[in-house]
C-alpha cells in the first residue's frame, strides 16, 4: 500500500491566516445578523405594498448569514459558496453605483462594498479556492496522509485493492 502526501496540504494557509480568514467570515455573518434584525423591524412596519419586498430582503439576509457561517466553519470545503457570495455582493455594489443618488442604495452599497472587501480578504487568507481541488485541506487534518492514487483503508467486502503499476 502506497500513501502519498496530498500536494494541497503543503499549500494550506498558516494557522494564523486561517483563523483570521475564518474570523472575517464569522464577522460577515454577525454583521448580517444586524441587517436581519433591521429587516424584521422593517417588515413589521411595512405598508402592504412593501411587505413582500421587505420580507424577501429579510429572508435574503438570513440566507447570507448561513453562507458566511458555512464559510467560517469550512472555508476549504465549500466549493462555489465563496464565489457565489462574492458575486452576489459585488452585483449589489455595482447596482448601487449605477442608481447613484438613491439614499437607500448609497448606504446599502457602502455596506455591501465593505462586505465584499471582508469576504475577499477571508477568501484569500483561508485559501477558499482550494475547495475546488480534490483532497481539500482541513486544518484539523493538517499533516495527515491523504491517498493520492492508492487506498488508505482496506477495501470493502468483495473489493480488491488496486494493483500498483
Amino acid at each position: 500500500m502506497t500513501i502519498a502526501i496530498d500536494v494541497h496540504a503543503a499549500v494550506a494557509p498558516s494557522g494564523r491566516a486561517d483563523r483570521i480568514g475564518r474570523g472575517l467570515a464569522a464577522f460577515a455573518a454577525l454583521a448580517t445578523v444586524g441587517a436581519f434584525a433591521d429587516g424584521i423591524i422593517r417588515m413589521t412596519n411595512a405598508a402592504d405594498d412593501r411587505l413582500w419586498v421587505e420580507a424577501w430582503r429579510t429572508i435574503t439576509y438570513a440566507f447570507f448569514i448561513g453562507l458566511f457561517a458555512l464559510l467560517a466553519a469550512r472555508p476549504r470545503q465549500a466549493a462555489g459558496v465563496w464565489e457565489l457570495a462574492l458575486a452576489g455582493k459585488t452585483a449589489l455594489v455595482v447596482f448601487a453605483v449605477a442608481v447613484g443618488d438613491i439614499p437607500e442604495a448609497r448606504l446599502a452599497g457602502m455596506v455591501d462594498f465593505a462586505l465584499v472587501v471582508i469576504v475577499a480578504l477571508a477568501y484569500v487568507l483561508s485559501r477558499g479556492w482550494q475547495a475546488w481541488q480534490p483532497g481539500t485541506t482541513d486544518p484539523t487534518r493538517r499533516g495527515t496522509a491523504v491517498a493520492s492514487r492508492a487506498r488508505t483503508s482496506p477495501p470493502g467486502p468483495g473489493l480488491q485493492p488496486p494493483v500498483p503499476g
